[in-house]
């Protein structure tokens, strides 16, 4: 019976080891679902920003005089935008990277259809295109909820798969840190304004 002990030993050994590595697994696989269904809201609310925008083409093509290179450079940018996706599974930082490259080209095309927008009256004036700017601007202040949030559920499994003693198995068991939303470079300084009063 004693030559039997040390093989009693390691059994138990590796039974707690696995269900140490087990209860690992379990904590983090909910941690990375949510960072993947996070990550689907964030694309959901870009989604709703791409669908609004051959709406706001059309009803400024409505008027013959309105820029036709701005709208070509909206649409164009909307295309690229709607190109890049992202696997929620493995979201790497030069992932994120081009897929914030190409939101912010689609944002920067928008602003500059907004400002143009601003030399004609009487599509401000329109109705539907009043609905679909406020509706736009909607939808930018939830990609910004969604990102914030994207990032909060990012930062809960980063951080329990740097602690002690997970660290040591989260790689084993195939889970990876996931990448942050960043501020843009320059962003935290503020934009110049210029105003020409002589017009």
């Amino acid at each position: 019976m004693k030559k039997w002990i040390p093989v009693f030993i390691v059994l138990a050994f590796i039974l707690v080891i696995g269900a140490w590595m087990a209860s690992v697994n379990n904590k983090l696989v909910p941690m990375e679902e949510n960072v993947a269904a996070q990550w689907a809201n964030v694309e959901s609310s870009y989604q709703r920003r791409a669908d609004l925008i051959p709406n706001i083409v059309n009803t400024a093509k409505g008027y013959a005089e309105f820029e036709q290179e701005t709208l070509t450079q909206v649409i164009e940018a909307r295309s690229k935008a709607t190109a890049v996706t992202i696997d929620p599974t493995n979201i790497t930082p030069q992932q994120l990277e081009q897929f914030q490259q190409v939101q912010t080209g689609l944002s920067s095309a928008l602003s500059r259809l907004l400002a143009v927008f601003e030399r004609y009256p009487d599509l401000k004036a329109n109705e539907n295109f009043k609905e679909l700017i406020n509706e736009l601007e909607r939808t930018e202040n939830r990609i910004n909820v969604e990102r914030n949030r994207y990032n909060e559920t990012a930062r809960e499994l980063n951080t329990a798969i740097r602690k002690v003693p997970t660290n040591l198995v989260a790689g084993m068991l195939g889970f990876t840190s996931k990448a942050y939303y960043e501020a843009e470079a320059g962003s935290e300084n503020a934009p110049k304004v210029e105003f020409d009063f002589s017009k």
